[in-house]
């Protein structure tokens, strides 16, 4: 084994002489992963040594000098040219190791006074997460008009809509987009919330009991673009609520985006044919040459696992750990990080795949079965002022009388329907009719043009 390291460049090495173990040190490094918050990072600090200057910790040349230093490092970062040395342990270690270095000690020392770590790496994932909900918003966004995009254009077109997997009533597809467009509206909406829960800002809290140094918190989270403050200081350095939050809604998410995934790769498959993916969503067999595999929508269903596993790994992380910071919350910046980027290329894949795929109408009008229209016979009869269920019963012998003579409903004659009941007459022919089925679910949310169109119509309002 080769010979501890010494603490001493570490930000917290003074009270250590004996150094660490080389396996504790890289099990203790962040660096490899939260080296994506450098901007963050370096944009905290500069809020920090700038409201230290109205404190007269920092004076203007200092925070000038300190200002200068940041620049420089940010640029390095930028162009992949920050050398990362021995001890730089996590992305502040670094930044402020290279800020003393650009600077000198004198200067770059004082940066620090009144400031933890603890905050810092909750101001940096705050932050992060902030801007990324925010291209995920986006994405989402576009997902939601492709949609009703498709939606509208392709209204026309008639399918069996399914209940427990058997078909049920005919609907437009445009119902069906839109079905799984609404839940990811309805995620939309709570990610808006989420994002504003996520940008609170916990600098200037120190390490758990606050700054002894009067520093303006106001005004570093105006500066950093944060929706007002995180107001008690041990909650904000242990709380990791936004990050176990972003996950809850990433999981949820992912488990509609995975549903409707379901839905496309059985309407994909052959015995289906509804629609067919675009090749640059789909891959073949290296055994079945005629194969064409849903394998874009696949990944989405089993990205949804993931997503999950990571949610219920930060919170069992969290749940037994004692106030306030502890090092276990480490562990909730790698998944987060693969949360997020999980998140991202689910939706902009998704968004993909509907957008190119090709719609088969004609499959989905050869699906239709005349059974379907049972329910319009039940209600044709309490048109006629039979009650709902007495014609609920009448219908289901209609279906029967077909199956005994082995032929669709629609295949009964009149003389053979007035055996059922002697009210049916000869406008029942009408209720064989899937585009009038369709058209007569009028009401708010039904699958008529006019309903499907309203749909739209709220969908973009939201957007």
């Amino acid at each position: 084994m080769s010979a501890p390291k010494v603490a001493e460049n570490m930000l917290w090495g003074g009270r250590f002489t004996q150094g660490l173990d080389p396996l504790m040190v890289q099990y203790n490094e962040s660096l490899p992963y939260d080296r994506i918050f450098w901007k963050q990072d370096i944009a905290g600090s500069i809020a920090f040594a700038r409201a230290n200057t109205k404190t007269g910790i920092l004076s203007a040349h200092e925070f000038a000098e300190i200002e200068r230093g940041f620049k420089q490092i940010a640029e390095e970062w930028s162009t992949n040219t920050f050398i990362v040395k021995e001890n730089d342990e996590d992305i502040h270690t670094a930044n402020e190791r290279r800020l003393s270095e650009i600077i000198g000690k004198e200067i770059g020392g004082k940066l620090h006074t009144g400031r933890s770590r603890n905050e810092q790496v909750a101001t940096d994932m705050r932050l992060w997460l902030r801007d990324e909900l925010r291209k995920v918003e986006g994405w989402l966004c576009d997902l939601i008009k492709v949609s009703t995009a498709r939606a509208e254009a392709e209204i026309e077109y008639i399918m069996p809509g399914y209940t427990h997997l058997q078909k049920a009533q005919p609907v437009r597809w445009s119902h069906w987009l839109l079905s799984h467009a609404t839940a990811f509206a309805s995620e939309l909406q709570r990610l808006r919330e989420v994002i504003r829960r996520v940008n609170k800002c916990p600098l200037g809290t120190g390490a758990l009991a606050g700054n002894p140094f009067h520093i303006d918190r106001e005004g570093m989270a105006k500066e950093l673009g944060f929706e007002g403050l995180l107001y008690n200081s041990m909650n904000a350095v242990a709380d990791r609520d936004f990050a176990m939050e972003t996950m809850q809604w990433g999981s949820s998410f992912m488990l509609k985006i995975s549903r409707w995934a379901e839905d496309l790769i059985i309407y994909s498959s052959l015995e289906f044919g509804f629609v067919r993916l675009s090749d640059a969503y789909s891959t073949g067999s290296s055994l079945m040459p005629q194969k064409k595999n849903a394998d874009s929508l696949e990944l989405l269903r089993g990205k949804a696992g993931r997503a999950f596993g990571q949610m219920a790994g930060l919170m069992v992380t969290i749940k037994g750990l004692p106030t306030t910071y502890n090092k276990d919350l480490q562990e909730s910046v790698e998944p987060l990080l693969d949360h997020i980027k999980t998140l991202g290329d689910s939706i902009q894949i998704a968004t993909g795949v509907l957008s190119t795929l090709t719609t088969i109408p004609e499959k989905m009008t050869a699906a239709l079965a005349p059974e379907m229209l049972a329910t319009e016979i039940a209600d044709y009869l309490v048109r006629k002022g039979v009650p709902f269920r007495e014609g609920h019963h009448i219908s289901g012998r209609v279906v029967a009388l077909g199956e005994k003579h082995g032929v669709s409903m629609d295949m009964l004659s009149l003389e053979q329907l007035k055996t059922v009941d002697a009210r049916f007459d000869d406008d029942v022919q009408a209720c064989l009719d899937y585009e009038r089925a369709v058209e007569l679910k009028d009401a708010v949310g039904g699958t008529s043009k006019r309903a499907v169109l309203e749909q739209t119509s709220v969908l973009k309002e939201l957007l």
